[in-house]
């Protein structure tokens, strides 16, 4: 076999186990589409059918409007969480990364690491505090309990653009400052245009959190009208069964935006991965 041959027979395996496993990702999304266009009869039939037969399509209208459900207002209450959760991000985690990054000051790296230590710490631990602090400011059901801790950043995202403002030139902050721009002026005219690919990753990483989110609402969140997406998809769920045909459609319509998202932009949620590394 030559060596032209013996590269093309790898290509064929590589892409083959590629492709299987896409499809065994792919699986639980497709299995999910069919059952959305089934009938009720149809879902637990055996052996079950993967392509329904007639499609259903109304199951995604009654998903809209099941048992008077406003689902159309979760939307809008998990558009409004996640679009002000993620501005709070960009905004405190640029500012702390800059002050990681590019200041010298006493302790810097000590609090660095206790910053990161954070990463840690299981949500599980910080549950109970944080509902004690929140029902102590009387801001159970609302949005405050599920939007204000954004604006004290995140320590993933303080991670990754500190790592990124690493890799710009410290000569420009000082020819900057040697025209006069002060430290502020230093941040959002120098640094923070730079740091665009990074902000565009750290607002993917943050739309899909809070777009996702269940157990922050599911404490904080009592009144239905008040409910995210996330949480709505709950109530398909009832004391004496679950519709599984409405719970499906209504699933998908929630995985749209980020679905479209991730489209869109996969290559800055890959380039996430790697952009602590080299820019």
């Amino acid at each position: 076999m030559t060596r032209k041959q013996s590269k093309a027979v790898m290509d064929v395996l590589t892409y083959t186990i590629i492709g299987l496993g896409a499809l065994v990702i792919l699986l639980p999304l497709i299995w999910m589409l069919s059952t959305a266009l089934k009938e009720n009869a149809q879902i637990f039939k055996f052996p079950p059918e993967l392509i329904p037969s007639p499609f259903n399509w109304g199951n995604f209208a009654q998903a809209l409007t099941y048992q008077s459900l406003p689902f159309p207002l979760f939307y809008l209450n998990s558009i409004t969480v996640t679009v002000l959760s993620t501005m709070g991000s960009l905004m405190a985690s640029s500012i702390v990364a800059f002050a990681f990054s590019r200041i010298r000051w006493a302790g810097r790296d000590v609090l660095f690491i206790i910053v990161i230590a954070t990463m840690m710490l299981p949500r599980e631990v910080i549950i109970v505090p944080e509902f004690i602090l929140f029902k102590t400011f009387g801001w159970v059901d609302t949005f405050l309990p599920l939007i204000v801790p954004s604006f004290f950043g995140n320590a993933f995202y303080i991670f990754l653009l500190r790592q990124y403002m690493r890799t710009i030139s410290p000569e420009l902050d000082q020819a900057a400052r040697m025209d006069g721009c002060g430290t502020w002026k230093v941040f959002y005219k120098i640094i923070l245009p730079q740091c665009k690919p990074a902000l565009l990753t750290v607002m993917l990483f943050s739309i899909q959190s809070h777009w996702n989110e269940f157990i922050g609402p599911l404490i904080y969140l009592n009144n239905t009208e008040n409910f995210t997406v996330s949480l709505g998809l709950s109530m398909f769920s009832g004391q004496y069964g679950t519709q599984w045909g409405l719970l499906m459609a209504a699933s998908l319509l929630a995985m749209l935006p980020i679905i479209i998202l991730f489209a869109v932009a996969q290559r800055y949620f890959i380039q996430g991965v790697v952009i602590t590394g080299v820019k």
